[in-house]
């Protein structure tokens, strides 16, 4: 038992740090948000935000997009449950917002949805 403790405990000093893990497959329903919204880290915003690396951010803190003045005095944090409320039901999450879309009504799509937008990082 020591020996394979003392073996784990070099093969994990050995790998170093630990590798990034790759974002999720993207989710057919994200193709309706990515006619607005750009996912790779440094690419410009679009009509929408870029939403790489917007996991646990407050809502309306991308640098260099104009939000509405509703999601910038927002106090919503993109937690998971609030990304799926927010995608199934944007204006009624956080009212007068300006994005136009209703919402995917499916729960399993939006959760789908926020779990790929929640893995860029």
């Amino acid at each position: 038992m020591l020996k394979r403790l003392a073996l784990a405990s070099i093969v994990a000093a050995s790998l170093g740090a630990p590798a990034l893990a790759a974002p999720l497959p993207k989710p057919p329903a994200f193709g309706v948000c990515g006619a607005c919204h750009k996912v790779d880290k440094g690419a410009p915003n679009g009509i929408g935000p870029n939403l790489f690396g917007i996991g646990n951010t407050k809502a309306g803190a991308v640098a260099n997009f104009n939000f509405s003045p509703a999601m910038k005095n927002s106090k919503v944090k993109w937690t998971r449950d609030n990304l799926i409320a927010f995608i199934q039901t944007p204006q009624k999450t956080i009212p007068g917002n300006r994005m136009p879309f209703g919402g995917l009504k499916n729960p399993e799509s939006a959760a789908l949805v926020a779990d790929y937008i929640l893995s860029l990082k």
